[in-house]
């Protein structure tokens, strides 16, 4: 939905309101014109409920104004003396039509010194989790997420079984598009295994269905920094919604919201603007190959061969080798090693040779960007390519439209039609484009197991959810054995630093506020 529609909607609701509250307002001593002022209206309401005017801004707030309107239902209620649980269930239950019957049908009193403590225990305990939930879904949306590495495209630098916490604000928190769906999860909610938001059952009618009208329009909080080249970057998976990603000129899809695709996590080898390519395995940035930061581990495959003769058990620990299934016939081994490691294995008496198994150039794989037998490009020899930056314009043709294809259609919402060697966008023949946002180039440093852009091609900025900053938790999936030297770890270019025994403190220090026996009063 656009601004505008927002807009009316907007209206709309505050005339239900005035509907539904004018009487109430006047009930407690304030004119009726005040329940229709918007915004207003809900600075005058938190005074009649007595509550802080600060709860006008989780009003406003997407998703948390989810948790905080049946909230304010009840409350408006129980000023009015309806607060028995039948009244707040059916105040949550007609979604605050209740109100309308305590407005026309009724003669209320308002309660203007109520007391504000819950009457009961679990009421106690509702209200406390259901704060809880809030602050917890607003630090959650807008400044930290925590994530779990689920696979090992960036394996040496972050490991499978780590648990990150992911900086929303370095780039700017995107303020969630899905509008109705439940907080502090992503797509599916856990053990059930349903979506986290609502959609039709049928997903290929979604983008043009009433539910997706419900959406908000792209926005996107001031950051703190610009995403760098060699930054590792949480973002939304682009090809999330595509039936097949490999080839496929079908145009069909099952659509997905941009902020519910999947959550991916790889190192940002190229930005806007950026020429790339790579060769022979290593990635070059406008013709100069790149120079990656102290934490990055590149890897590539390497063919060992020892003659048949076998590694010693602390060499096959150091280069975490699993003896069994790596040796062929032959007596060479397939080990996945930095360069580094490659260089230290080969000094081993036992290895005759060493070599990095990479595809040669004018290898057409046709699972690689962009999918086209005129660029015979592989995983290790690929480009080079431009990635497109705000506000640039391009010349289109028949040879680079296929780079280009999914932004126009997919990313910036236009109509494209390719009819032989013309171009129209919008209806109309297209020999130019001009990009409405940044695009960025995303790699994994385990860079013959990685699913990355080499795959789906570019990332878009209003793909970007954040920066990882810290690994407050890791496990080993294999043992299951806490990898407690990552445990409060900083997730960094350079050297990380460890602030475990700082955060165990800190830990510990809230834990007792929160917990700690209270003294009897006199």
């Amino acid at each position: 939905m656009s601004f505008t529609g927002w807009f009316i909607l907007f209206l709309i609701v505050q005339v239900i309101h005035f509907l539904g509250t004018w009487k109430l307002y006047v009930k407690a001593g304030r004119k009726a014109w005040e329940a229709a002022v918007p915004v207003y209206n809900a600075i005058v309401l938190m005074q009649i409920i007595n509550r802080p005017k600060w709860w006008v801004i989780l009003l406003f707030v997407p998703i948390v104004n989810l948790l905080m309107f049946p909230i304010v239902w009840i409350e408006t209620c129980r000023s009015f003396g309806f607060n028995s649980t039948k009244d707040t269930w059916l105040a949550f239950l007609t979604l605050g039509f209740y109100l309308f019957y305590i407005n026309y049908t009724t003669n209320p009193t308002y309660k203007e010194n109520r007391s504000l403590k819950p009457q009961s225990t679990v009421g106690e305990w509702v209200s406390s989790i259901a704060f809880a939930v809030i602050a917890a879904t607003v630090v959650h949306t807008y400044f930290i997420q925590p994530y779990t590495i689920p696979t090992s495209s960036l394996e040496k630098t972050l490991l499978i079984g780590d648990y990150l916490f992911v900086s929303k604000f370095h780039y700017g928190a995107r303020v969630p598009m899905t509008t109705v769906s439940a907080p502090m999860v992503h797509d599916t909610i856990p053990g059930l295994g349903i979506k986290s938001y609502l959609s039709d059952s049928n997903e290929e009618t979604y983008e043009n269905s009433f539910l997706n009208k419900l959406s908000l329009p792209y926005m996107r909080l001031p950051g703190i920094q610009k995403i760098k080249r060699n930054d590792i970057v949480v973002f939304s998976w682009p090809a999330d919604s595509l039936k097949w990603m490999w080839n496929d000129n079908s145009g069909k899809y099952t659509y997905k919201p941009i902020d519910k695709r999947t959550n991916y996590v790889k190192r940002c080898v190229g930005i806007a603007g950026d020429t790339l390519e790579v060769r022979d395995g290593y990635v070059f940035i406008n013709g100069k190959r790149t120079k990656l930061p102290e934490s990055a581990q590149p890897q590539w495959m390497h063919i060992v061969d020892t003659d048949g003769k076998s590694f010693d058990r602390a060499t096959i620990n150091k280069y975490n080798m699993a003896q069994e299934g790596r040796m062929f016939n032959d007596g060479r081994y397939y080990l996945n090693l930095t360069d580094k490691e490659a260089a230290a294995l080969a000094k081993n008496p036992i290895v005759k040779s060493i070599e990095k198994s990479l595809k040669p150039k004018g290898a057409f794989d046709k699972q690689v960007f962009p999918h086209n037998p005129k660029y015979p490009w592989s995983v290790d020899n690929f480009g080079p390519i431009y990635i497109p930056k705000k506000g640039d314009t391009i010349e289109l043709n028949s040879d680079n439209i296929s780079f280009y294809e999914q932004i126009i259609r997919r990313y910036e919402n236009n109509d494209l039609t390719i009819h032989h060697n013309d171009i129209y966008i919008n209806g109309a023949k297209a020999n130019s484009y001009t990009f409405k946002q940044d695009y960025y180039w995303m790699m994994g440093d385990n860079r013959q197991n990685s699913l990355d852009a080499r795959a789906w091609g570019y990332v878009p900025f209003d793909h970007v959810v954040g920066k990882p900053v810290m690994i407050w938790f890791s496990i080993d999936s294999k043992t299951g054995a806490v990898r407690w030297d990552r445990m409060f770890t900083t997730v960094t270019n350079g050297k990380s630093k460890s602030y475990f025994w700082i955060s165990i403190v800190v830990i510990a220090l809230i834990l007792y506020g929160l917990f700690k026996p209270k003294k009897k009063k006199a």
